[in-house]
């Protein structure tokens, strides 16, 4: 993930980029239904899988802007295509992710970005860490980031924190009307975010 941090992506790393995230979500999109399925609407997998092929459709438009502009259109296609709740809250990250990154970001400026970004989805969502949410991801994920780890340090961290979303109680969103019985499943937005960290960090990895 260094390679963020040090260089401005041009248009076919952005494009690319694009097509990998958009082609993960649809391998994945029956897993992180079945898992929706089982605390939420059912609709998860499906919803994400529609916001990213509709990303992808408009790579070419989105790839030809700068880094922090590229972002904040992505962000914005996400919003109006994923739909249900994590349409919002997902193109909130990216968005102010965008807004927040600069054209040259260095480590610590994508740090303090990425740490914006996750505070802006909290925001948006009136939640914090630790109600079964994608956030009990994005903060470890930013925790990882400030202490230094490396890509696969990163992923390790949001591998962990998917998993453990399995033992939590759902305090907020549709899974907190099941009370105890959201216990026992993993959080489809978690593991949304841990499978979307993995590939960034496999992509860049890919081109050091």
């Amino acid at each position: 993930m260094d390679r963020l941090m040090t260089k401005t992506f041009d248009p076919a790393d952005i494009k690319d980029l694009i097509g990998t995230l958009s082609a993960l979500v649809a391998d994945h999109a029956d897993e992180l239904t079945a898992l929706d399925s089982a605390i939420g609407d059912g609709d998860h997998g499906h919803n994400m899988k529609r916001g990213f092929e509709a990303l992808a459709a408009d790579s070419d438009a989105i790839a030809a802007k700068p880094l922090g502009e590229a972002l904040k259109a992505a962000g914005m296609k996400l919003v109006m295509t994923v739909g249900g709740a994590s349409g919002p809250l997902f193109g909130t990250l990216v968005m102010t992710l965008g807004k927040e990154i600069g054209e040259t970001p260095d480590r610590t400026a994508f740090n303090t970005a990425f740490r914006k970004a996750v505070d802006s989805v909290a925001a948006r969502g009136k939640s914090e860490k630790g109600q079964k949410t994608m956030l009990d991801v994005l903060y470890p994920i930013a925790d990882a980031l400030d202490a230094g780890a490396d890509g696969a340090g990163v992923v390790r961290a949001a591998n962990a924190a998917a998993e453990a979303t399995v033992s939590v109680l759902a305090t907020r969103g549709r899974a907190s009307f099941l009370g105890e019985r959201s216990v026992g499943h993993m959080d489809p937005g978690s593991r949304s975010v841990a499978l979307l960290t993995a590939a960034i960090a496999d992509f860049m990895e890919k081109r050091r």
